[in-house]
């Protein structure tokens, strides 16, 4: 049997077609039994005569060029068929010592060499290699099985090991979507390390920083238009000039007297609609004076003839149930008291001495939205206010005996500076509003 053994792969492997019965052998072998056939993982069976598609039958063996196998019955489509040589590495002749020279024999030995070379270059395909042109790779020994490790060079470059734990490997497989997603923000990460001394100074400030969100809302209004303004005005010469004042002694033992029960009490009524007509009425001249006159003899000659039958008959008109209902009302001892107290030397002098004030409470009257926010504005007390704060609040603590203002998050104390002649004139004015 002279064949020419071709340098061919002694393997294929086709990806089968439905029904596909025939596959081709492009390789040499020297018989039947040479020939090893598998679909998928599992080794299909020679039979001269197959029968199923688990067995095969074989063509062309001892033929340069190779053959084909034919399945006994069709492939399922995409099934997997692997072929190849597998011819048992002996010698099967023996030359004799003397005689005629076996040619036959000597040409069918060569050709199994060779097929045999091939099947070992085919297996050697099958294991990791080093490339030609390596310069660190020879000789090398692989090392002794060591469960659950995982085979790496060793920290000289040297030599394999087992060093790793496949345990590890997966912990780091497990997140690999996490490493990814830190290589992608590496920069920020190079970042947060170029600042890291401020980053731990912002931990040790967490409180703080707690404490600011927990102020949010008031912090967001700083922003306002309104705020915005508010505070541009804060710097101004006029009001720094004026904020100063306010800590100074004079002005702390007075603003200090505001914070009296009877004083709050009476700075809150100053915002009623009622008392501000009235308010307004009292700077009149002609309230003025028919205040002043309420005491002179006229006045009760006056009073007398209320009983003349014009007054009378005013009078019954007064008798309507609305008027009757007010009129009781002024019958209460406590409103009695207060009309007596009219007629009390001490009252119409101090009538009289609200026609000297007469301006000033004009004043008041047309500035009382500003009155009413300083009374809400303003406080005092022993301790500062910890809740209903309000950016620009005003506050005079007197324990430390010092004025301070509300900046939204924390109590600022207002140092003193000379006393300005403006600045103690208006105070005046709201101290006379206020007693």
């Amino acid at each position: 049997m002279a064949i020419t053994i071709s340098d061919t792969e002694p393997r294929v492997q086709y990806t089968a077609t439905s029904g596909q019965t025939s596959f081709s052998v492009p390789f040499e072998f020297f018989t039947v039994n040479d020939i090893k056939v598998y679909n998928g993982s599992s080794l299909l069976s020679y039979n001269a005569s197959p029968s199923s598609a688990s067995q095969y039958s074989v063509s062309g063996a001892g033929v340069s060029g190779g053959g084909s196998i034919t399945l006994g019955g069709g492939a399922t489509v995409n099934d997997i068929i692997t072929i190849f040589r597998d011819l048992a590495i002996a010698r099967s002749t023996d030359f004799p010592t003397s005689g005629a020279f076996q040619i036959a024999s000597l040409n069918d030995e060569l050709d199994k060499i060779v097929a045999m070379c091939q099947q070992l270059e085919r297996d050697l395909k099958f294991s990791p290699k080093a490339s030609a042109t390596t310069s660190n790779t020879f000789n090398l020994t692989f090392p002794n099985l060591v469960a659950n490790k995982v085979l790496s060079v060793n920290s000289s470059g040297n030599g394999l090991e087992f060093a790793h734990s496949i345990v590890d490997v997966q912990t780091v497989a497990s997140i690999a979507n996490d490493i990814t997603a830190l290589a992608a923000i590496s920069s920020d990460i190079q970042a947060v390390e170029n600042i890291k001394t401020d980053v731990t100074a912002v931990a040790a400030d967490a409180t703080d920083i707690g404490a600011v969100a927990g102020k949010a809302t008031e912090i967001g209004r700083l922003g306002t238009a309104d705020a915005v303004a508010d505070m541009a005005i804060l710097g101004t010469t006029d009001v720094v000039a004026d904020m100063n004042l306010l800590g100074t002694n004079a002005n702390v033992a007075a603003m200090g007297h505001l914070g009296t029960s009877s004083n709050v009490t009476a700075m809150g009524l100053l915002g009623n609609s009622t008392v501000i007509a009235d308010m307004a009425l009292l700077g009149t001249s002609d309230c003025v004076a028919d205040m002043a006159l309420l005491g002179n003899a006229d006045v009760i000659a006056d009073m007398a003839l209320l009983a003349n039958a014009d007054v009378i008959a005013d009078m019954n008109t007064l008798a309507t149930a609305d008027i009757v209902s007010d009129l009781n009302t002024l019958a209460t001892t406590d409103i009695v008291n207060d009309l007596n107290q009219l007629a009390t030397t001490d009252f119409v002098s101090d009538l009289n001495a609200i026609e000297g004030i007469k301006a000033n409470v004009t004043t008041v009257a047309n500035n009382v939205g500003d009155v009413n926010h300083f009374a809400n504005r303003y406080r005092i007390g022993s301790s500062d206010p910890t809740s209903s704060n309000d950016e620009g609040d005003l506050f005079y603590n007197s324990t430390s005996n010092k004025v301070k203002f509300y900046t939204g998050s924390a109590w600022e104390a207002i140092e003193s500076t000379d006393l300005s002649n403006h600045a103690t004139k208006g105070l005046a004015i709201a101290m006379a509003v206020a007693l």
